[in-house]
């Protein structure tokens, strides 16, 4: 029953390389090599390791998820996931977001993990609109809070996102 557990979601305006989470999800392209935003600031903070193991997982299919260790980061693992790019909705993107959390949050848990640090998947250059995909990312960790105790942070790269995640929780 959903009043037995404790949902426990956070929501912090920062920057999710500096977390000491147990892992911090990393937004990822579809080759895990690093790129552009959260991902290469994830790879530059962790350090060439992360390439080198990223190189080993050949790469990830939109909606799933891998994981590695955090390297130089303070988490101690990173969770990469691909979230979809935004071609108007009609092409699966709520899904395969939703998909982004979902298997995220089981790879942790199934990696005994009890806390997870997510920032806004796909709202950046893949343009998936900040209000809906905020909606997906809460609607989808309370979902997987009813079964499972897991502390959950909400990384907001700015006031807009801080704003969408506390109008939700």
């Amino acid at each position: 029953m959903k009043g037995d557990k404790e949902v426990s979601i956070s929501i912090l305006r920062g920057d999710i390389t500096k977390l000491a989470v147990d892992a911090i999800v990393n937004a990822a392209n579809e080759t895990l090599l690093g790129g552009g935003g959260v991902d290469g600031a994830i790879h530059r903070a962790a350090g060439k390791e992360l390439l080198a193991e990223c190189k080993t997982l050949h790469g990830c299919k939109t909606g799933q998820a891998k994981i590695t260790k955090g390297y130089q980061l303070q988490a101690q693992h990173v969770i990469h996931t691909v979230g979809p790019v935004w071609h108007g909705g009609s092409q699966g993107e709520p899904e395969l977001l939703a998909d982004c959390y979902r298997n995220s949050l089981r790879l942790a848990f199934e990696n005994r993990l009890k806390s997870i640090a997510f920032p806004a998947i796909s709202t950046g250059v893949y343009g998936y609109p900040k209000d809906e995909a905020a909606l997906i990312a809460v609607e989808t960790i309370n979902e997987f809070l009813t079964h499972t105790d897991m502390e959950v942070v909400l990384v907001a790269f700015g006031e807009t996102d801080e704003r969408l995640y506390q109008k939700l929780i």
